[in-house]
């Protein structure tokens, strides 16, 4: 598997002469997400496992544990094409004027390289407190806040009582608010998981306050009030995959965890939306759907 190593440095090689990862999946047909995903984290992961004297099938299968979106066995059977198309792609880009001109893209861009500066005072690992989507039990699960290995940007990973982990990336408004941003499902389809953390005057706080918004089972939006209490400062993976998430019935909480229970799985606590089956949109429906949703 000499190919990875030559496919990380080619990658890095086209990404400092500007060209777009957008442009290299485009090439390799491969979704942004899994390139992204094999650039950032698999290879990364890969390689330290390889200094820490695994195989290298043990340490690919490490490092392919931090994403759910790439395929050991797709990964394996495309690397001599997947090479062979980022070795003859030419090296000085394309230039792509709607992106340029768009404000809102280089705002979140520069935002971007702005955050992973100021990042540190809330990079760690937390446990996240929310009300379940299916009963009243108190969801707990955790969270990794890290700047990027390459410190290009700060991003968040995520292990949802499922069982799934997701990766996704860290904006800040100044000082005044952190957004955690990713996307809930494979690609392609795109169903954003959205978190606005409210930043206390406090230079390392021991929890964050926020809301979050998200689908339900049926795609319908709805958001939450979420807690995040800090676990330690450690930005390691190895510490982050010891924590598990899991669902706990108001039984099982202990003194702690009903304050935090209190907090956030309370009727107010949560904002719901639907569609009623109705052939006609009338105001009677918005009337149905508030009753439906405060049962």
């Amino acid at each position: 598997m000499n190919e990875l190593k030559e496919i990380y440095e080619r990658i890095t090689f086209l990404r400092q002469k500007g060209v777009k990862m957008k442009e290299m999946a485009q090439q390799t047909d491969t979704a942004p997400s899994v390139l992204s995903a094999i650039y950032t984290t698999v290879l990364p992961e890969y390689f330290k496992n390889l200094k820490k004297g695994m195989e290298e099938d043990e340490a690919l299968d490490n490092a392919l544990v931090w994403v759910n979106n790439v395929s050991k066995k797709k990964l394996l059977s495309s690397l001599a094409k997947f090479k062979r198309t980022l070795f003859a792609m030419d090296a000085h880009p394309k230039t792509h004027e709607a992106e340029e001109n768009n404000p809102f893209l280089s705002l979140l861009n520069e935002n971007m390289q702005e955050t992973v500066n100021r990042i540190n005072s809330y990079s760690g690992i937390y446990l996240s407190y929310s009300i379940s989507s299916s009963n009243k039990n108190l969801k707990v699960e955790p969270y990794l806040i890290t700047p990027s290995k390459g410190g290009n940007f700060a991003e968040m990973y995520h292990r949802n009582s499922r069982g799934s982990t997701h990766q996704g990336i860290v904006l800040m408004n100044g000082v005044n608010h952190l957004y955690l941003v990713f996307n809930e499902h494979q690609a392609p389809q795109l169903a954003l998981f959205h978190i606005c953390l409210k930043l206390p005057m406090h230079e390392h706080p021991p929890f964050l306050r926020g809301i979050y918004t998200c689908f339900d089972y049926n795609y319908n939006p709805i958001a939450r009030r979420i807690l995040f209490v800090k676990q330690n400062d450690s930005i390691s993976p190895e510490e982050f995959a010891k924590l598990k998430a899991e669902l706990k019935a108001p039984e099982q909480l202990d003194e702690t965890e009903k304050i935090y229970y209190d907090y956030t799985c309370q009727a107010e606590d949560v904002i719901r939306m639907c569609n009623i089956p109705s052939p006609h949109m009338t105001n009677d429906d918005l009337i149905q759907e508030k009753k439906i949703l405060s049962i």
